[in-house]
């Protein structure tokens, strides 16, 4: 019997923030499940979740990041390229790649965000752990 694991990818720019979509994760999905992953940024985590996804050890791979407007970059295109490449890297390698990649609209680096920003991901934390585990079961019913 095969046991299920999970990827957990987290980009460490706002890792204050980034970080409690594992805590979200982790209240649905056991951590003896999850093997974690830090990356610099959420422009790394395409290649590595594909990389991941194609090693045939996960259901499933999820990939956190908190892409802001930091005024040097348009961050909606970043945004927009960071969940394109997540999306062809779970098609390329047959394995959802899931994404609690978010870009507000109108973050300011307060302490009254950072709250509601680190609460809101735990809750795409959990979210992304129900998507897992179903993808993982339809899947599963499809093999057999």
């Amino acid at each position: 019997m095969t046991h299920t694991r999970y990827a957990f990818i987290k980009a460490n720019w706002h890792a204050d923030i980034v970080d409690q979509a594992l805590v979200g994760f982790l209240q649905k999905i056991p951590a003896e499940q999850v093997d974690v992953f830090d990356v610099p940024g959420a422009f790394e985590m395409p290649l590595l979740a594909r990389s991941l996804a194609r090693t045939g050890r996960y259901d499933a791979v999820v990939a956190a990041a908190l892409v802001v407007d930091g005024g040097i970059y348009r961050h909606d295109f970043v945004a927009q390229a960071v969940v394109s490449g997540l999306m062809q890297a779970g098609l390329d390698a047959d394995v959802p790649v899931l994404s609690v990649s978010l870009t507000p609209h109108h973050y300011q680096e307060t302490a009254h965000h950072n709250a509601i920003y680190r609460e809101h991901f735990v809750v795409k934390g959990r979210e992304a752990a129900d998507a897992a585990l179903k993808m993982t079961g339809l899947r599963q019913k499809l093999a057999a």
